[in-house]
């Protein structure tokens, strides 16, 4: 019998309240939508309220009512999870109402909505790199403020996403052994973001990427391409003494030396290669150069044979008389 009464009390409470919603959207009574709307935002049944809220904004418009509405319904957003409305909601109240009590408050709701709306670090950063700057925008106009000593840890934490997206991007490249662009790609994200944590393993990659370009190289860019890599891996061993990115530096770093000797033989039999085909061909164009030239001589003998039989027949063809007219006799 207890459970019954307690089971007809639970249904009449539920549908009190589903009645008061029902008639406070179909009301225009001002004051009673206003305190249906205020029990749900206690009761945290932020949907409802932001139903009701919505409805009041053209109706308290120019009254006392006007600010509380704009920053229950800021809150109601943010607690449904609509961050990016709410943050705006939340802006909107700072700038209108600068001396509210609450416009600190609302300034800084409105970058906290920034933050929790920002999105997994591989996807759209937009959001990240506002929150950042409506952070820091809140730590520049209330520097005192209790509420900016976490500023910097919400700040930091942003950034590392920033951070970690550009150094995944630039792994994606060494993974696909796109090791030039991913050389490039680390080297940003250390230009970026130069207090970075990830600096010790982006190292690595540079160092991993240019050793991968030196052994992979063209023969032009080989030993460019060698002494480069080299390098970084004294760098690395300079820069992270007594860590496993150290140990891998010096392990490449042997490699290199011996791809250094190696590419030392290589070069010189191909030089001398290089040299023997060189003087091989400079033989063959002196033999074709004289074989034109002969080729040519006789051609000059045989045009001036040519010319002077010519000669000859011309100045003989001028010697020669004309032959004696003949008459017939008439008989």
């Amino acid at each position: 019998m207890k459970k019954y009464i307690l089971g007809l009390f639970a249904v009449a409470v539920v549908s009190s309240c589903v009645s008061q919603q029902e008639r406070a959207m179909k009301s225009a009574d001002k004051n009673f939508i206003l305190k249906a709307a205020n029990d749900n935002f206690t009761k945290k049944k932020w949907k409802n309220a932001l139903a009701l809220y919505d409805r009041l904004t053209n109706l308290v418009a120019g009254t006392d009512d006007f600010p509380n509405v704009g920053f229950n319904t800021a809150y109601a957003n943010y607690y449904d999870k609509s961050y990016k409305l709410a943050g705006h909601q939340f802006k909107n109240f700072a700038v209108n109402f600068p001396k509210d009590p609450r416009a600190e408050e609302a300034a800084y709701m409105s970058a906290l909505c920034y933050y929790e709306g920002s999105m997994d670090y591989n996807l759209d950063q937009s959001t990240t790199e506002t929150a950042i700057n409506e952070l820091q925008d809140f730590l520049t106009n209330y520097p005192n403020s209790e509420r900016s000593k976490n500023i910097g840890q919400l700040v930091d934490e942003l950034s590392y996403k920033l951070e970690f997206k550009a150094y995944e991007n630039a792994r994606q490249y060494f993974k696909m052994g796109e090791y030039k662009a991913a050389n490039v790609a680390f080297e940003n994200v250390l230009e970026d973001f130069p207090s970075t944590k990830l600096r010790p393993k982006i190292y690595d990659f540079i160092m991993k990427s240019r050793y991968e370009l030196a052994v992979k190289s063209i023969y032009d860019l080989k030993d460019e391409r060698i002494e480069s890599a080299l390098a970084y891996t004294k760098l690395v061993e300079k820069e992270l003494p007594n860590t496993e990115y150290a140990k891998t530096a010096a392990d490449l770093k042997g490699k290199l030396e011996k791809e250094k000797q190696d590419f030392v033989v290589v070069k010189k039999q191909t030089e001398a290669r290089i040299a023997a085909l060189t003087a091989k061909q400079k033989k063959e164009a002196e033999r074709l150069a004289e074989k034109n030239k002969t080729e040519q001589q006789i051609n000059d003998q045989i045009s001036n044979e040519k010319k002077a039989m010519q000669i000859q027949r011309d100045s003989a063809a001028l010697n020669t008389p004309p032959p004696a007219a003949t008459f017939k006799i008439q008989r």
